[in-house]
């Protein structure tokens, strides 16, 4: 059975996806950064770490539950209208390398609420680091998907694609490596001060 949509409902279900996706990932993005504040308050003294734990755990679930998971629905809703628009799309294989890729997102988006819990409780074993490495999941699932849904089954293979994705990893490692050194300048100047 095939459900037709107007052109307006189509393109109204379009855009709720695209502005669903980008606030799905904005809040994704920025919870695991709360997670690594929220980690590396407990090295400060107290008063400031009770303090810190608790604003940080506010935040991540007002970030959580007003702004992440909505867009995760928003997503999901856009992703559904566009499905009863082109059900063609369920039997091709990018739409399914795409919906797996989804799955791991959704995977990711669960474990934030439970790494979320575990520091709620004080029970977090992640480091900063681990979590900074693990911040970055979600940029690669996204060029993955954004790859995917731009090319469908004309995956690039060509090395200018491959270059790109080259380059999205590069700056993720820089990323990395400018968050270590700014934390060791910081250790130095600590050791330096005291």
């Amino acid at each position: 059975m095939s459900l037709h949509l107007s052109a307006e409902a189509y393109l109204w279900f379009k855009t709720l996806h695209i502005i669903g996706v980008v606030v799905w990932f904005a809040g994704l993005f920025y919870l695991v950064r709360l997670f690594i504040y929220h980690v590396e308050a407990a090295e400060q003294a107290e008063p400031l770490r009770k303090a810190f734990e608790q604003q940080f755990g506010l935040m991540e679930k007002r970030l959580a539950n007003i702004i992440t998971t909505p867009g995760l629905v928003v997503t999901i809703v856009g992703a559904a209208g566009l499905l009863i628009g082109n059900p063609g799309w369920l039997s091709q294989s990018w739409l399914h390398a795409k919906l797996a890729f989804v799955v791991v997102l959704l995977g990711y988006h669960w474990f934030c609420y439970r790494l979320m819990g575990l520091l709620a409780q004080g029970k977090c074993e992640w480091s900063a680091k681990q979590l900074r490495a693990f911040n970055e999941l979600p940029t690669l699932l996204l060029v993955i998907v954004v790859m995917l849904v731009v090319f469908k089954n004309q995956f690039p293979t060509s090395a200018a694609s491959w270059l790109i994705v080259g380059l999205v990893v590069f700056m993720a490692g820089t990323i990395q490596f400018y968050a270590r050194w700014r934390r060791l300048r910081a250790e130095r100047e600590a050791s330096h001060a005291s």
